[in-house]
């Protein structure tokens, strides 16, 4: 009994001991010059939204954010989403603090009370959007989408394109019917002939008109800039205003290297959206990658599409761009 008693108390004591020695791991640790320093159980993270063929794509895969937040602190952690409308609702949820997206669902997101805040702006990249048809489609002018089922994903740049394009036109939105749809799926109904026509951005664009030999209708030059938006997350904007600087510096040096090399990055998209060379190419030639701090002309612009979108009873209430622009912006 007394050597069972002895050994219950043996194991006792190194669970008491491991449990000790485990706590004071956990809290302090030393560094290089022997000076004891409050460990982090993990680093913080910023958490980034992108699509394809965007910006934050080629930041991502060039890695020099990694190293520049690196300093002060941060680790990033990247989300792809197809369309703009997801990545903002994941925005709105928390589930990231930055991302960027095109020109509309920001304005769907404001008029839903979201809470985001412009950081900057887009360079205007109308070439590659625009409506598609199939090679052979009736379809030769925008009089012609009348009583045409079109696709496009709600809430994107590309329904503001298609309703300014029937603007154009003489008809309206009531003219023809909306096939609600994203990227992926709209491409799989366009070539089985479910739909009419397709308004879409690039790389899609692009891919369709390499791979399904579709015809681009027109592109989104007269109708829109198409410009695309950087946001973050209203309590992430006001807490790390030094990490945006520092992605949005990142982003504009990746954007000077990818005007000037047009070959090195068709080598770095093609891989990185498992998509072809002539159709990266002809997406990013008709491009100019940049980003620019929010101008009054911007904001009108952005209201422009948020007055619109409200007339037309595509967002419930009215809103006013302006509130959730950064002031340093402005």
């Amino acid at each position: 009994m007394k050597s069972r008693n002895f050994l219950y108390a043996l194991i006792s004591s190194f669970l008491l001991a491991a449990l000790f020695l485990s706590g004071c791991g956990n809290t302090k640790m030393a560094d290089d010059n022997g000076e004891n320093e409050e460990a982090t159980s993990e680093q913080a993270v910023v958490r980034i939204g992108y699509q394809k063929n965007c910006p934050l794509l080629i930041l991502k895969s060039l890695g020099t954010l990694e190293k520049r937040l690196e300093k002060v602190g941060f680790t990033v952690e990247w989300k792809e989403f197809q369309a703009g409308p997801a990545l903002v609702e994941a925005l709105n949820a928390g589930s990231i603090d930055i991302g960027r997206t095109g020109n509309t669902p920001p304005i769907f997101s404001q008029a839903a009370g979201a809470p985001f805040v412009y950081v900057a702006a887009g360079a205007p990249k109308f070439e590659g959007s625009g409506i598609l048809v199939a090679k052979d489609s009736e379809i030769t002018s925008l009089e012609d989408l009348k009583g045409k089922k079109i696709g496009f994903a709600k809430g994107s740049s590309s329904h503001y394109l298609i309703v300014k394009a029937l603007e154009k036109a003489g008809l309206s939105y009531d003219d023809i019917t909306p096939a609600f749809l994203q990227p992926g799926d709209a491409r799989v109904a366009f070539e089985q002939g479910n739909i009419d026509a397709w308004t879409v951005w690039d790389p899609f664009a692009a891919s369709a008109q390499v791979g399904s030999d579709a015809r681009l209708l027109v592109n989104g030059e007269g109708l829109t800039t198409d410009r695309d938006f950087f946001l973050a997350h209203e309590a992430f904007a006001s807490q790390h205003q030094d990490v945006l600087d520092v992605i949005i510096e990142e982003v504009g040096a990746s954007s000077v290297w990818s005007n000037t090399h047009h070959d090195e990055l068709v080598d770095l998209l093609v891989p990185a959206l498992k998509l072809d060379e002539e159709t990266i190419r002809m997406a990013i030639t008709r491009r100019t990658y940049g980003v620019d701090p929010i101008t009054e002309d911007i904001i009108e612009e952005q209201q422009g599409i948020a007055d619109l979108f409200y007339s037309l009873d595509i967002i419930p209430t009215k809103v006013n761009v302006r509130d959730v622009m950064k002031e340093s912006n402005q």
